[in-house]
């Protein structure tokens, strides 16, 4: 058991629960992250996610269950390609090429592509305009790409790259009224990711900011009864400009709030509802990997 600061992580009851309740891409993750799994195992494991054509499906994002590619999941897989830093792959030039093929005219991705088969998927998802950009999906798989570009010049010269930072950059910029709260999110978590080679970045995190709660706890409209997006998610790099936008104590106080939420069972919850029984599962592996990855980030796991 890890303690600090008066909190308490158990890891080995988290590594437990994930072991007889996650995904095999999950387990591999959490023993990278713990310090005992190997970068390959993890990629492998990521493979069974991908497709012929360079992109990646098959429920990598869980409440999206088809076989086809999807920018989401192409979200997930360059998640897992930053923390398994794959400095030299093959995966990483096709899934380039698989998202430059899928960008819109505009510069942006749609949420979603069409499904064959959208038994077990999220109605967002199969419901989603396939040809309309969306910022919050563009967003979010630009920075994890941005994060991968730090280790990998062919990510960093990527035409798509630059093509989707645009995008969100002038999306960002044209914001008026207050933005859904996962748009506001990942729009942050973006400019956290181009901070140090974007100069307007900086500034365009102070302007969101306004939109950032006193407590920094932002409700989800539309979403499940309570369901909110708290600091620890908004900010989770204690390096990260946004940090800036919260009160002192509070991202400290919601990090405690995060270590006491584990389970009996050793995992951690979501507080969405899932859409097939699959992805319930799922998510709770995938947010007990992320929960210690967050506590670990800012010294607390």
């Amino acid at each position: 058991m890890a303690q600090h600061g008066g909190m308490d992580v158990d890891l080995q009851a988290a590594a437990s629960f994930v072991a007889g309740s996650a995904r095999l891409l999950d387990r591999h993750r959490l023993d990278l992250l713990l310090g005992t799994g190997r970068p390959a195992v993890v990629l492998t494991a990521l493979d069974g996610y991908g497709n012929p054509d360079g992109g990646y499906g098959w429920s990598l994002e869980p409440d999206l269950r088809g076989a086809e590619s999807q920018p989401a999941c192409a979200m997930h897989a360059l998640e897992v390609l930053v923390e398994a830093r794959d400095v030299d792959g093959p995966r990483v030039p096709a899934l380039l090429d698989w998202l430059q093929r899928h960008t819109l005219p505009d510069g942006g991705l749609p949420f979603a592509l069409p499904m064959a088969d959208p038994r077990g998927s999220a109605p967002f998802w199969a419901g989603a305009d396939p040809t309309v950009s969306s910022l919050q999906i563009t967003s979010q798989v630009a920075a994890h790409a941005h994060r991968l570009a730090a280790i990998r010049p062919d990510v960093a010269g990527s035409p798509w790259l630059r093509t989707a930072t645009q995008f969100c950059l002038a999306a960002i910029g044209r914001f008026e009224g207050t933005p859904h709260a996962y748009e506001l999110l990942f729009s942050l978590h973006f400019l956290d990711a181009v901070a140090g080679t974007v100069p307007e970045a900086v500034e365009l995190v102070e302007r969101l900011g306004r939109h950032v709660p006193d407590d920094g706890v932002l409700p989800v409209q539309g979403g499940s009864p309570g369901e909110a997006l708290r600091p620890a998610s908004i900010s989770p790099d204690p390096r990260a400009p946004s940090r800036r936008l919260f009160r002192d104590g509070v991202v400290e106080a919601d990090l405690a709030r995060l270590a006491g939420e584990q389970q009996d069972d050793g995992g951690w919850r979501v507080d969405f509802p899932s859409y097939s029984p699959a992805a319930a599962v799922e998510w709770r592996g995938y947010a007990t990997v992320d929960a210690i990855a967050v506590l670990r980030r800012n010294g607390l796991a």
